[in-house]
């Protein structure tokens, strides 16, 4: 065996061997929390194997990513509350490995790609069927349960946020591969994942990853009008206004998520800030949270201490708001911001703005930065990037469309 052969066969145990440890890393996010976690090592040591660690100082993602963590963690020095410390430090981690164990993969080939989408695939047909057992056995129950903003149980520990996002993730990746799938009998089956995923994240109607799937339709439809086809991107436009009335008018349970939206609303606008309503409570989190950063601006109040300053605010400025409804800051700036000081923020913009240097001006690069566009949603809305599942979505669906999405170009340049 030459040694030509032997490097090219190297290379395609290894991306084998990724393709496996990414759908054991989907199945954990699904089934098991501590699946997921070993998968991710597992992706990670096999990309860094036989890679010489100065290679590493060339991802400049990782280095930002290893500044702003290393504040979290160097946090702990000024942080009196250890224990509350500890969480969201550890679930930082694949931020040190992720970035750098996609940089340093060799290219997946198409029948890799198509493998793994079409298995994929199949495990969120699995979860549709959970959900769709539960709303099948008692209909009357969880549609009524949805006017109290109570949704549908789904797997992923029944964290409906992260998995609705990534299943509208997920639908943007078989938007992408659709036409790269080898196989006639892959199309087919990845197009049917299509039309009932786009049913479920209706039936399952969460806010986030609704907003992400139509924020993509809408820039898909932006993308292909400036490609002198403005009749078809008028038409994608069209298409949404219809399936959103019509989902509004068929689908209760999403009936009664944007009643429960407007309500919600109307009350706000009435002066009522009650925070039993889930938008109000995130623009209460916002309101006290501006009104401690001035005394925290440089090193912020140590992210272990982050909930008892919080906990402090509630009680100056809305001690009506009991302990169980009172939120960390629901917007990942805002606790990087309270929680480590400005130079953290500052470094963590850099880290969340660094990816724009991958895109170009093609197919490609449209999806790369769509994905980077709908991932700003839940770091808008949520504080994300504190909950292991959270920092498995950004992560992966984000490295897996700029890693596969950039023919010829290596994943860190």
């Amino acid at each position: 065996m030459s040694k030509n052969i032997l490097l090219n066969y190297k290379a395609e145990t290894k991306t084998n061997v990724a393709i496996i440890c990414a759908l054991v890393m989907l199945a954990g996010f699904l089934l098991s929390r501590v699946l997921l976690s070993a998968a991710i090592v597992a992706f990670g040591i096999n990309a860094l194997l036989g890679v010489h660690p100065r290679e590493w100082l060339k991802n400049k993602w990782w280095l930002l990513g290893v500044a702003w963590v290393g504040i979290y963690l160097f946090s702990g020095l000024w942080s009196n509350n250890l224990q509350q410390w500890a969480y969201p430090v550890t679930v930082k981690l694949p931020v040190l490995l992720l970035p750098l164990a996609f940089g340093l993969l060799p290219a997946f080939s198409a029948r890799q790609l198509t493998y793994f989408t079409v298995i994929a695939s199949l495990f969120y047909l699995g979860s549709v069927g959970y959900s769709l057992y539960y709303l099948i056995s008692d209909p009357a129950y969880y549609i009524e349960q949805y006017r109290f903003s109570k949704v549908l149980p789904t797997l992923a520990g029944h964290d409906y946020i992260r998995y609705s996002l990534s299943t509208a993730l997920f639908l943007i990746w078989c938007f992408y591969m659709h036409r790269n799938l080898q196989g006639k009998w892959a199309k087919w089956l990845v197009g049917i994942t299509i039309v009932i995923l786009c049913i479920h994240i209706h039936v399952v109607a969460v806010k986030t990853g609704l907003l992400v799937l139509y924020l993509f339709f809408f820039c898909q439809a932006i993308y292909i009008a400036f490609s002198k086809k403005l009749i078809i991107g008028l038409g994608i436009i069209a298409i949404m206004v219809f399936t959103a009335i019509s989902a509004y008018k068929y689908v209760p349970t999403f009936e009664q998520k944007v009643n429960y939206f407007r309500y919600s609303w109307k009350v706000f606008e009435h002066g009522n800030f009650d925070s039993d309503y889930s938008d109000i409570g995130r623009l209460i989190s916002y309101d006290i949270t501006l009104k401690l950063m001035p005394d925290y601006l440089f090193a912020g109040t140590g992210i272990g201490d982050l909930p008892d300053v919080m906990k402090d605010g509630y009680n100056r400025w809305y001690p009506k708001v009991p302990e169980f409804q009172q939120l960390k800051p629901h917007n990942q700036f805002l606790i990087v911001a309270l929680g480590c000081g400005i130079p953290a923020l500052l470094i963590f913009f850099a880290w969340v703005l660094y990816p724009l240097r991958w895109v170009r001006r093609n197919r490609h690069g449209f999806f790369v930065f769509t994905i980077w566009l709908v991932m700003l949603v839940p770091l808008m809305v949520e504080p994300f990037l504190e909950l292991q599942l959270g920092v498995y979505v950004y992560l992966f669906f984000m490295l897996w469309m700029m890693h596969n999405a950039k023919p010829g170009i290596e994943a860190e340049r």
